[in-house]
């Protein structure tokens, strides 16, 4: 009996050892998180979240900037906020840093830190990295690609013809995801960018009555947004298949077959531990995210008159009823 308990007792002290080992692997080194936009936006924050997640017990310390760009669509302010981003890094002095969604890359790292001796990680940068010149020696990261076609075969069955529009806030990721809609998978799009509420419900409506599917796309960036007003509205007038490709979006679209924001923070914490380990972003090649989450909106499709397959329902992560 002695015997087990010392081994056991040795067994612990191992883990113990390695545990401690581990959280103290990177003790003293600095990573410094730039969120584009705002603390409470849903991609954002599971974006923040899986980061912190991805570094608990590494030692690392961890500092976080958010340019709160989302809300803020001036380009005075954006610029403004980069210089803030760039004090925070002269003070902070980090080993690595996370850059989250276009307006980072596009105000932070390009002009002043693009091929520069400081690592940099970006994650959420919409379709085409290459508009920024990257990648670079010191930057890499993962690019964000909508999943249209997944979306587009689950919403065709539901369809008189192919027409297709494309319904979001008047901001520059909405637009830019336009852009590469009808770049990448070659479709002729109808598109409708609304400034607030009443705009995308007359949005809303417009576009559907051109088309034979709707693509409804992000809703950030329009500040009097009223969650349940839109998504009672969104039942009430949809006459047509309607998709996302966000999850917080699900409450307005008939089926979302959505990014995973957890995705794209599990990815920039593991390669700003590898930067961390003496791997330069060089050597780390770009990718593009391909997880994806099925939500099916049951309330839209009955108000619609669409019959979802119990197969499909079988399927879906998520079934909004």
């Amino acid at each position: 009996m002695r015997k087990l308990v010392k081994i056991t007792l040795l067994v612990s002290m191992a883990v113990f050892l390695a545990a401690t080992s581990f959280a103290a692997e990177y003790s003293g080194k600095k990573i410094l998180f730039i969120d584009s936009y705002h603390e409470g936006y849903a991609w954002s924050d599971g974006i923040v979240n899986s980061v912190i997640a991805g570094l608990d017990g590494t030692g690392a310390e961890l500092k976080i900037v958010r340019m709160d760009t989302k809300r803020n669509k001036d380009e005075s302010f954006k610029k403004e906020a980069a210089l803030k981003v760039k004090g925070a890094i002269e003070q902070f002095k980090p080993d690595v840093v996370i850059a989250a969604d276009d307006n980072a890359s596009k105000y932070v790292i390009v002009p002043f830190y693009k091929n520069s001796n400081l690592p940099f990680v970006f994650v959420g940068l919409n379709w085409d990295a290459s508009i920024y010149g990257f990648p670079t020696k010191n930057v890499t990261g993962m690019v964000e690609v909508s999943p249209i076609p997944q979306l587009l075969d689950q919403l065709k069955p539901y369809a008189k013809g192919t027409r297709i529009g494309h319904l979001g806030a008047d901001v520059t990721s909405s637009r830019k995801e336009g852009k590469y809609y009808k770049k990448i998978f070659n479709i002729d799009l109808v598109e409708y960018y609304a400034t607030d509420l009443a705009d995308w419900k007359k949005g809303f409506v417009e576009v559907q009555n051109q088309v034979d599917v709707m693509i409804v796309g992000n809703k950030a960036g329009i500040n009097d947004w009223d969650d349940k007003d839109a998504a009672a509205f969104a039942e009430t007038n949809t006459k047509i298949p309607t998709g996302a490709t966000q999850p917080f979006i699900a409450d307005y679209a008939m089926i979302t077959f959505a990014k995973v924001a957890e995705e794209f923070g599990d990815w920039a914490a593991k390669t700003a531990l590898q930067v961390l380990d003496g791997t330069s972003p060089a050597d780390i090649p770009m990718v593009k995210n391909v997880m994806g989450s099925l939500i099916i909106n049951v309330r839209i499709a009955k108000a619609f008159g669409a019959e979802i397959p119990y197969e499909l329902l079988g399927t879906a992560d998520r079934v909004i009823e």
